[in-house]
């Protein structure tokens, strides 16, 4: 595992190291989640692109025709 060095504020880092205690982590184990996250996986953006594909695909019959009717879309 690498080292990472970054200049930061020292009332940032204050507040960080408090927020992390008070949560019972360190801002060492943040700032990797975070970084996992930023470099890790497709953007939020493009996972809920999937999901909403997703979703779409399943109210699809095998024809691709739709399974549902306007009346029961607007139902109450």
């Amino acid at each position: 595992m690498a080292n990472l060095t970054i200049a930061i504020d020292d009332e940032i880092l204050k507040r960080a190291r408090l927020r992390a205690t008070e949560q019972g982590t360190s801002v060492n184990a943040v700032v990797r989640e975070h970084l996992e996250q930023y470099a890790g996986s497709r953007s939020a953006q493009e996972q809920a692109l999937e999901k909403l594909l997703s979703l779409s695909r399943s109210t699809q019959s095998r024809r691709g025709r739709r399974t549902w009717t306007r009346d029961e879309l607007h139902e109450r």
